[in-house]
């Protein structure tokens, strides 16, 4: 109960106790907690011993409730994942063998980081009335007799940093999508005399109180003056391994121009650029930004999907083309498929796993390319974090 891999014992233990009537659905509670889990490998952020995460666990006295509960947290998941990481997902079922025990349905946001392989980036099951016949929460329903709750629970974890991470990062160190990053702009002072100190850091201070005035995402744009006393090439890079999405080196020569050296983490190479044109377009500058990353993860994972449609194609897809050097892992492999144990033993060998059956497909017929069987479900395929 108090060192768990995962809350749902002392969470329904709980709630047997605190759910006696229909008037006390839906019982919605949220919580962030500390689990501990035994990896045989573990991965920094991915797999760890211990990790922090952020999990949900509903009851609800209708299945369509508990239902409509399980798809919004995957919608909310996808969302913060999409417009404020800045990492495309695709939202999906698994198949039964890669269900959440006990559950009925789960539902997972799947995106794929730079090496083309998958990772889980979040999870929403279904859990029907199978945990509640475990622990038997039961209530007195509006017609006064008794059923058993309708269950649902979900989660994000530290996984999380990870995928940020994979998802943008790059040899210099952290990319940070500006609305994540906790400073927007950082302002460098480029100091060579000590005479000119007191002209240089009155100007940046003016800077940033400007840009403060400026919004962006609806707060104020934040803003560091960095004052420390690393000298100009060392300040640069200590604020490009962060990830900080804007740099502005400011020396007696901008001072004399009103202008700015600009540095955008996106980009390689920095620029000049006048002070009041900055100011005015520095919110549009971090959406453009924020926008660019997502398009830019948005197109490898376009690029590296494949359809497939035979299991010679599966495998060729799967096996790397580019020995003695850091393996690529294929992609994403889009096929027919039915969900049977078949099918699974036939992916161990390429260690190959169902990643989700996208929601809101079209109901088009196909042949599973494992089986031969007829099916209307199409599946998304990787090697896997």
């Amino acid at each position: 109960l108090i060192v768990r891999p995962t809350s749902e014992t002392i969470i329904w233990k709980t709630y047997k106790t605190w759910i006696q009537s229909y008037r006390d659905l839906p019982l919605l509670v949220n919580q962030w907690a500390n689990v501990v889990r035994w990896e045989m490998r573990t991965r920094l952020f991915l797999r760890t011993t211990e990790c922090l995460w952020q999990e949900g666990h509903t009851a609800h006295a209708t299945k369509e409730e508990a239902l409509d509960e399980t798809r919004l947290m995957l919608d909310v998941y996808a969302k913060f994942a999409e417009e404020y990481m800045a990492m495309p997902v695709i939202k999906g079922e698994k198949t039964e063998g890669e269900r959440f025990p006990g559950a009925d349905m789960t539902l997972s946001i799947e995106a794929m980081m730079q090496d083309r392989k998958a990772l889980q980036a979040g999870t929403s099951h279904f859990l029907g009335q199978n945990f509640s016949k475990a622990q038997e929460i039961k209530y007195q329903n509006a017609e006064g007799g008794e059923s058993y709750a309708w269950t649902t629970s979900w989660g994000v974890s530290t996984r999380l940093v990870g995928a940020l991470i994979m998802t943008h990062s790059d040899d210099d160190g952290l990319v940070l999508p500006p609305r994540l990053a906790p400073k927007h702009v950082v302002i460098c002072p480029v100091i060579r005399k000590e005479e000119e100190r007191a002209e240089v850091m009155e100007y940046c201070a003016s800077l940033a109180k400007e840009l403060e005035g400026v919004q962006y995402d609806g707060k104020p744009v934040a803003v560091f003056v960095d004052d420390s006393d690393k000298r100009g090439g060392g300040k640069k890079w200590f604020h490009i391994k962060r990830g900080v999405p804007i740099r502005l080196e400011v020396g007696p020569r901008d001072i004399k121009n009103d202008s700015l050296f600009v540095g955008r983490r996106d980009q390689p190479k920095s620029f000049g650029m006048p002070r009041a044109e900055f100011v005015e377009r520095v919110s549009d500058v971090l959406e453009e930004m924020q926008q660019g990353l997502f398009d830019k993860a948005l197109k490898l994972r376009l690029d590296n999907t494949q359809q497939i449609n035979s299991f010679d194609e599966f495998k060729a897809f799967f096996t790397p083309k580019n020995e003695g050097k850091p393996e690529v892992h294929g992609g994403f492999a889009e096929c027919y498929f039915v969900d049977c144990p078949e099918t699974d033993a036939m992916l161990v060998p390429l260690k190959v796993t169902p990643r989700c059956a996208p929601v809101g497909q079209d109901a088009e017929s196909g042949v599973c390319i494992f089986t031969g069987k007829p099916t209307q479900t199409r599946g998304i395929f990787a090697k896997s974090y």
